[in-house]
């Protein structure tokens, strides 16, 4: 299929939404793809761990490292609940991340894993065509991978895949950090990389959309990234604060518009409703690959330091 443009919603989620059940859940998420569908939107964009929404209706008494296994425990109905809103709606839907529980085999029997049991953060892609392309988190932060915490275990593979003609990949948050992550993907010219992030300070939002801004760069691809926005309830209160937004990134050339910037929201720790949702519209994907085939400005393609020296004076 010639690539030529697409239209992407980005839902920056608003965890303060109050929820009683993954039916309700389901719901919100229902009537954002009928809102980016009426919008002409051919895909839909959920931030990292959606799952503390549920936290609102979780068993009371939860101690820290019992929050994930909970979460994973609704992992299987929060599947079944949104399997068929891509094909309703004829529109792809990433619906950001949730942990799953990995017991010698893959939680939801894709295929057999290694021995190293215990739970993946792991994005969850429904595409139109009934595929579900999953994609672990492959660099945990300090609290994801405490053992009187979260523990959760990092994804081995990054996979790369193709829809509609695009080469995409899924990075999720701290993954879109990592220059190592950024050097694997240099020769696989992939068009459009999904960032689900969550972050809980200013800094954190600062680092992640500044990082994926660079990916946009020197991968020439264009990346999209939404976080939730608000606090999480729990058991009748109020724990942490999150402070992000969502964005579309490009390369900056002359062609693109110069800035690198498609579309994007300012951060923000507070929001009304069901958090806001923008609509990146014509991306330029077909002159990203021209661009990325030879007539960027100064692109030099997947170069490598191999003949560089570190010299220490």
């Amino acid at each position: 299929m010639n690539v030529s443009s697409l239209n992407l919603a980005l839902w920056a989620v608003n965890l303060e939404s109050p929820i009683k059940s993954l039916a309700d859940w389901a719901g919100h998420v229902n009537l954002q793809m009928e809102k980016a569908k009426n919008a002409g939107a051919d895909f839909l964009i959920m931030p990292e761990y959606v799952s503390e929404q549920w936290m609102s209706f979780a068993p009371a008494g939860l101690q820290p490292d019992e929050e994930i296994p909970w979460m994973a425990m609704q992992a299987r109905e929060a599947i079944e609940r949104l399997k068929d809103l891509a094909n309703t709606y004829d529109m792809a839907l990433l619906a950001g991340t949730f942990p799953v529980t990995v017991q010698g085999e893959d939680e939801i029997g894709e295929h057999p894993v290694n021995d190293n049991v215990g739970h993946y953060n792991r994005a969850h892609l429904f595409l139109p065509d009934g595929r579900l392309i999953t994609q672990d988190k492959l660099s945990l932060t300090p609290n994801e991978s405490n053992q009187d915490a979260w523990c959760l275990t990092p994804g081995q593979e990054l996979k790369v895949f193709s829809w509609r003609g695009l080469r995409m990949t899924i990075l999720t948050c701290l993954d879109i950090e990592m220059p190592a992550l950024s050097l694997l993907l240099a020769d696989q010219n992939v068009d459009l990389i999904l960032v689900p992030s969550m972050t809980s300070k200013l800094a954190g939002y600062h680092r992640v959309f500044g990082c994926a801004k660079a990916r946009a760069v020197e991968l020439l691809s264009a990346v999209a990234v939404v976080g939730p926005i608000g606090e999480t309830p729990f058991l009748g209160g109020k724990r942490k604060n999150y402070t992000s937004a969502a964005a579309v990134y490009l390369p900056c050339e002359e062609s693109l518009g110069h800035t690198g910037i498609a579309t994007e929201i300012e951060p923000d720790d507070t929001t009304v409703g069901l958090g806001p949702l923008i609509i990146a519209h014509d991306l330029p994907l077909k002159e990203i690959r021209k661009l990325r085939k030879g007539s960027a400005e100064v692109w030099p393609g997947n170069w490598s330091a191999d003949h560089v020296a570190i010299e220490e004076l």
